[in-house]
């Protein structure tokens, strides 16, 4: 039917290519048409157009054949339909088919192009999967915001209540109204980011629907999933403070090796440092201590994670734990953007942040937390800082000196 370099070009194709005439008989086939419905070359030669056609349209085709008979064009099939086609065994799959015809002798000859898109249709269907459910973390994510918005309304609503038990004096007004601002300035501020970064890196997730930019798809998941912990995150300091001050958390006392602890704090903490940054320790504790590993655990993270937040890059954080007299200490040094004498006065107040820290993530609340935590441990916090010079902070608990073993 071809010259030889046209045979070469048709028979390895990587592509199936069938050749059939006006009645639908096929006269010629590839070796890759061949292999994509499981029959030999001779076989091919035997069957009409309708026999690669699942039954249920196989009547459809014969009338579609004869109107292509009758104005033969080049053109894709289909037409926004799925298309399926029919293997030796009988099992279909689906298809891209494209139309194209010449004249051999005068004889019309349709030429259909044929490619199997089973892992096109896969990747579509994971895809949609994955897109369903972004769609659903984020309905979650809207109702655990709507849930927690009201459990925090609710806060501030017995926070009016008590107004009166606390005294009707102009400054305890003055006091509650600047509370509420904090709020509202920090809760605006601090769920918008986290809240627009989810939905551009959901509209963005639509724009790489093809198998191979499924990196960029992960990196937007990725970035979701950062951002609904970040919420989390701080909704879990507003229940905290919520349960402190109704008296709900009580300390649980048992052995703790420091050593451990702290190095679990620091894995914890480890994707948070920045470039070059690093976390000295130093421990002069000949045994175990009582305390609660829990509250201590989260004391910690507090103040490692703020010296890391508050520091910049290359710049080492110090934690020292020392025995004493019937204590031990605990000290956490960074040479850190530092804390202003006047902002000192308010650090352990409720949405209380530092001037020079405003354009930095933060509640306000990790160090009013802290210290309800100590006041149930029985310790004592000191701060000293310098505006640019760095923050140590000091805290001081009770030790029993006998051994836990």
């Amino acid at each position: 039917m071809f010259d030889d370099s046209f045979e070469a070009v048709f028979t390895h194709a990587t592509i199936g290519i069938v050749v059939s005439d006006d009645r639908g008989r096929i006269v010629s086939s590839n070796r890759y048409a061949c292999s994509l419905f499981g029959y030999s070359e001779a076989e091919m030669g035997e069957l009409t157009i309708e026999s690669l056609v699942p039954d249920s349209v196989a009547h459809r085709h014969v009338q579609l054949r004869a109107s292509f008979n009758v104005n033969p064009q080049v053109r894709s099939m289909g037409h926004g339909r799925d298309l399926y086609a029919k293997r030796k065994d009988g099992s279909v799959f689906p298809a891209e088919i494209s139309l194209s015809y010449f004249y051999q002798q005068k004889a019309l000859l349709a030429v259909g192009y044929i490619i199997d898109i089973t892992a096109k249709k896969e990747a579509e269907h994971t895809l949609l999967e994955q897109k369903s459910r972004i769609e659903q973390l984020n309905a979650e994510l809207e109702q655990k915001v709507i849930d927690r918005t009201h459990a925090l309304m609710a806060t501030l609503h017995q926070l009016e209540q008590s107004k009166d038990e606390l005294g009707k004096a102009l400054a305890a007004e003055r006091e509650l109204g600047e509370l509420k601002s904090r709020f509202v300035s920090m809760a605006s501020h601090e769920f918008r980011t986290p809240l627009s970064a989810i939905l551009t890196s959901a509209s963005l997730i639509e724009k790489y629907p093809t198998t191979d930019q499924q990196d960029k798809r992960l990196r937007h998941i990725h970035r979701i999933k950062s951002s609904v912990n970040h919420l989390n995150d701080i909704l879990e300091e507003f229940l905290s403070v919520g349960r402190l001050e109704e008296g709900r958390v009580a300390a649980t006392w048992s052995w703790v090796e420091l050593p451990e602890l702290v190095d679990e704090v620091m894995t914890d903490l480890d994707d948070m440092l920045k470039a070059g940054q690093f976390i000295q320790t130093q421990f002069d504790l000949p045994q175990p201590v009582r305390s609660d590993p829990s509250l201590l655990r989260k004391i910690l993270v507090n103040l490692l994670s703020n010296a890391i937040k508050y520091s910049t890059d290359n710049q080492a954080i110090q934690l020292a734990v020392h025995y004493q007299k019937n204590a031990f200490q605990i000290t956490v040094r960074d040479e850190g953007i530092g804390i202003s004498a006047d902002d000192q006065k308010h650090l352990f107040e409720r949405f209380f942040r530092a001037k020079n820290v405003t354009n930095l993530a933060g509640t306000g609340l990790g160090l009013h937390i802290v210290a309800k935590y100590l006041e149930l441990l029985g310790g004592t916090i000191d701060l000293t800082s310098q505006l640019g010079e760095g923050t140590t902070v000091t805290l001081l608990f009770p030790y029993e000196n006998h051994s836990a073993y």
